[in-house]
């Protein structure tokens, strides 16, 4: 798959009248042992899976995602063995693969060996949230020349130039968090139906809402105003807690065919 690919794959969900399940979770959590046949399971379910690459200071994660990363850098976990994994699995996985890291583990390597790493793997895409838009022009370029979306990120509080910049900038698809602060399942989904069509009038992408979306009835609320929902916070509560997050993905995938036409 490519940029072009993934843009495709989310469209092609659009013609089924369905919005996109992108389930995340944090590479090698809740161990690295287990995390094989977790990612396998849950990409049968999925459209897009968005890979976490634990970090110290993930600024952008709420207390479940940064106990988990944490737990990830325990137990040894870096870019190099999530490559290694995703391109020793990447047959079994017939859905799009983003990386979601912050910009310091890609900087270790060097930027071009990184981008390089997650090419050779068959990853999708990319999401750097603590690289503004000002500042990608060099990772976005990177990111191009290896066949990877570069998926800027929007936020409510976002001028509606810098929503249309970002959305220009951006390839595969649009990530539009759906509340400010960090990733956690505390959102009010009839707060940001305004924000989510606002954003698909004018966008050239498929826009994909995250951050706070954790039960199907967030997902159904939603589904019928954007076209792909993030869900990690919830999944990976439930990893932390020992029990099995299958259930829960079934529900939400059930509840994504609450869809309109757009």
């Amino acid at each position: 798959m490519s940029a072009h690919a993934l843009e495709a794959r989310l469209r092609a969900v659009q013609c089924e009248e369905r919005t996109a399940l992108l389930p995340y979770l944090m590479a090698g959590f809740p161990s690295k042992r287990a995390f094989a046949e977790l990612l396998v399971e849950v990409a049968a379910r999925a459209d897009v899976v968005e890979l976490g690459l634990p970090f110290s200071d993930p600024t952008a994660d709420g207390p479940v995602l940064a106990a988990a990363a944490r737990r990830a850098l325990a137990e040894g976990v870096h870019l190099a063995w999530v490559c290694e994994l995703v391109r020793s699995l990447r047959a079994e996985l017939d859905v799009g693969l983003v990386l979601m890291s912050y910009l310091n583990p890609l900087l270790a390597p060097g930027l071009e060996r990184a981008l390089e790493a997650l090419a050779r793997a068959r990853f999708d895409g990319l999401i750097v949230p603590d690289v503004p838009l000002e500042e990608s022009g060099e990772l976005d370029e990177l990111a191009r020349a290896h066949g990877l979306a570069r998926i800027h990120l929007v936020t409510p509080l976002s001028s509606p130039a810098r929503r249309r910049a970002l959305a220009r900038a951006s390839r595969g698809f649009l990530y539009a968090v759906t509340r400010t602060g960090t990733t956690g399942p505390r959102t009010d989904p009839a707060e940001t139906v305004d924000y989510l069509r606002e954003l698909r009038a004018f966008s050239p992408l498929p826009v994909c809402a995250g951050f706070g979306l954790s039960t199907p009835e967030h997902v159904r609320a939603l589904a019928p105003h954007c076209d792909g929902v993030v869900v990690g916070s919830a999944l990976t509560e439930l990893l932390a807690l020992g029990r099995d997050p299958l259930p829960l993905l079934d529900a939400l995938r059930e509840a994504a065919l609450a869809r309109a036409p757009r």
